[in-house]
């Protein structure tokens, strides 16, 4: 799994309650981490690998997201 997609999965984890999988996205686009269409693509990567449902991370999401987090805090 590269940097951008920890990123993505770290940033769904932390999202607030009315954000969007898309606003979340759209977030990390403005900071420079990746371009808009990168984000949408990485979006659709990590649907298809069930790390993410609808609008919410699966378990399997989860546990990568909170796994990404401890590692970026070390």
């Amino acid at each position: 799994m590269d940097i951008n997609e920890k990123v993505l999965l770290l940033a769904i984890l932390k999202k607030e309650e009315n954000e969007s999988l898309n606003d979340v996205v759209l977030k990390l686009e403005n900071t420079g981490l990746f371009s808009l269409k990168e984000g949408k693509k990485l979006l659709k990567k990590l649907k298809n690998e069930q790390f993410i449902g609808d609008s919410f991370l699966t378990f399997k999401g989860d546990v990568m997201a909170k796994s990404v987090e401890q590692e970026f805090k070390i």
